[in-house]
């Protein structure tokens, strides 16, 4: 009798012969933590909106708690994937067009940790949220980190990217810095004041330059693939939306970042992060409604060709739900009227793609395309 006989677990079986299991999951890749962030900003963008009706903070109550389950679920759906599957997942990191999307895992959780302080505290009560929030934003900001630095690592040294390939999913795995960078200054209020509060907004404004700086680096080479190679196949065209990410998310990581300084810098210094808060978000907001502009018309042109449905339709989400939250700090800031109207404006266009997006995927996942066996 083996040791293993001893405690009643059989011989482990031959991975060459034995017969693979859980294969549904072995099609799982890192980009459906899309539908966790895209659901996730929706309850977050509905409890930012300057006007909103009374029944919507129950509505983003539910759509929060249903982001928490799929969070769940895709977390050990994925760790089914990496067990039982683990060529296919190594395959994936070392896919350049697959690898991007492992940006999508830290996002997805600093989305609904951010989501539950914001709209949860109702359901779960003000001291289950907070401390579910610092576990997340901790764990997201480390993988977050991890996949800015791990990814390009990768393209660098492992891909074989070929020239003039750039394209919008490149941005996934370093905007995760910038949503660290929105989401934590939040926190600052439950953290004693003095040191612990003063590093935890140096320390989003430092992960916000992190990834505006890698965002700059990267952002001319999309828009130049796109001038010199041409429109995106169909299916990838809503992957143009992706560019929002780190322009909405920016202007609201500069705002939120003001809004803690007020607590925690002093007068002279919070003053300044404001007003660099409305300096940068200001124009940032307005190129982004151009790009929005862009991609719209490009999406629309791929709709008349015959676009179908892929998991990149869930780019019409997060993309969009961090200008929303990015108009709803400028709203706060500036005291425009117009730009709480675009705040509503933004949201009502999240809501619709979060819908489409819903709807195609329960579909797909009905229908086996999603994730053929």
């Amino acid at each position: 009798m083996t040791i293993l006989g001893i405690f009643g677990i059989s011989a482990l079986p031959n991975t060459a012969t034995a017969a693979p299991r859980f294969t549904t999951l072995r099609n799982l890749g890192p980009n459906w933590y899309a539908t966790v962030m895209g659901t996730a900003i929706t309850a977050t963008g509905g409890a930012a909106l300057p006007h909103r009706p009374v029944w919507l903070p129950i509505v983003c109550e539910g759509i929060w708690a249903l982001s928490v389950l799929m969070l769940v679920t895709l977390l050990l759906a994925r760790l089914g994937h990496w067990l039982h599957h683990r060529d296919r997942a190594v395959d994936h990191l070392l896919d350049p067009a697959v690898a991007p999307f492992y940006g999508c895992l830290p996002m997805a959780v600093l989305a609904v940790g951010a989501a539950g302080l914001t709209v949860g505290q109702h359901l779960v009560g003000e001291r289950a949220a907070v401390d579910a929030d610092w576990i997340l934003w901790v764990l997201g900001t480390i993988t977050g980190l991890l996949t800015a630095a791990g990814v390009p690592y990768l393209m660098i040294v492992w891909h074989r990217v070929p020239r003039g390939s750039a394209a919008p999913a490149w941005l996934l795995p370093i905007v995760p810095p910038m949503v660290s960078a929105a989401t934590g200054p939040a926190l600052a209020a439950y953290l004693p004041a003095g040191q612990p509060r003063d590093t935890l907004v140096y320390g989003c404004l430092a992960l916000f330059g992190v990834s505006l700086v890698a965002t700059l680096a990267v952002l001319p080479l999309v828009l130049s693939r796109l001038v010199h190679e041409g429109a995106l196949p169909l299916a990838m065209t809503p992957t143009l939306f992706f560019v929002l990410g780190p322009l909405g998310q920016s202007v609201t990581a500069t705002g939120k970042i003001a809004d803690a300084a007020g607590i925690s810098l002093p007068a002279a210094s919070a003053r300044a992060v404001t007003y660099f808060s409305v300096l940068y978000g200001v124009p940032v907001i307005g190129f982004a409604l151009l790009w929005l502009a862009l991609a719209a018309a490009m999406v629309l042109r791929a709709f008349r060709r015959g676009m179908p449905f892929t998991m990149t339709w869930w780019g019409f989400t997060f993309p969009l739900g961090t200008c929303v939250t990015g108009a709803a700090t400028l709203t706060a800031h500036t005291g425009l009227t117009v730009a709480g109207w675009l705040t509503v404006g933004l949201y009502l266009l999240l809501l619709i793609g979060w819908l489409a997006a819903c709807v195609g995927t329960a579909r797909g996942l009905v229908k086996g395309t999603l994730l053929p066996a």
